[in-house]
């Protein structure tokens, strides 16, 4: 996309810490872009606390930073001089938890690796961290019940689970505004695992999940089988 959309970045009060961010940004595939952008975040006084190549495609590639800033700085100023470098375009930010890293997908294999009857259980229940999402549940397709879900996932009846559309394949989707009673639109992303069950991420409001997330998502999946 190139349009950025910024999702509960507001402080109440000036002098308040504003905390961690997650900011996805396109950046031109050129030298020095990278450093550009990270340049252009110290100016702010921001902290880059870790960085991920997301995506790449033909001229860019799509990078994760998680960012903190002190006190007193206002996540608009990282739109700023980020908007201002050339050829970057900026297409979230976001709150995100401190705990957050690089090393999530690791982590949870060997996590996995260590409790084989649980994997997918161990999956469902670590995806906010590894792929930032805001909820996940493990589903039974064919019995239309939840196995596991996190803290923040709605609880979902079977007409719950059917509004999540087909849970076979991988896939991902954006659920509108109402698609369960006081929710409002949703993305998701599906893998099934072996058997009856089904992963379901959700991010309320974006980001939207890329190829490369997917892809992670489905090697998970199958080695959690």
């Amino acid at each position: 996309r190139t349009v950025w959309r910024q999702r509960d970045t507001s402080v109440t009060e000036v002098g308040k810490t504003v905390g961690v961010f997650l900011l996805r940004a396109a950046l031109p595939d050129r030298p020095g872009s990278l450093g550009a952008v990270a340049t252009a975040m110290g100016t702010v006084g921001a902290d880059i606390n870790a960085v991920e190549i997301v995506e790449k495609y033909e001229g860019y590639a799509v990078d994760d930073f998680m960012v903190e800033l002190p006190t007193g700085v206002l996540a608009d100023s990282l739109v700023s001089v980020c908007t201002a470098i050339d050829g970057v375009q900026l297409l979230w930010l976001s709150h995100y938890p401190e705990q957050w890293g690089l090393q999530g997908d690791v982590d949870v294999l060997n996590h996995m690796t260590e409790y084989p009857e649980r994997a997918e259980e161990i999956l469902t229940l670590e995806s906010p961290e590894v792929f930032r999402v805001t909820w996940a549940a493990l589903i039974d397709r064919e019995a239309a019940r939840v196995l596991a879900k996190t803290d923040l996932a709605p609880d979902l009846d079977p007409e719950g689970i059917a509004a999540l559309g087909p849970l076979a394949a991988v896939r991902s989707d954006e659920l509108p505004n109402g698609w369960l009673p006081g929710w409002n639109d949703t993305l998701i992303a599906v893998a099934p695992f072996r058997g009856t069950t089904s992963i379901v991420l959700a991010r309320r409001g974006g980001p939207e999940f890329l190829p490369s997330e997917l892809a992670r998502l489905r090697h998970l999946a199958a080695l959690a089988t």
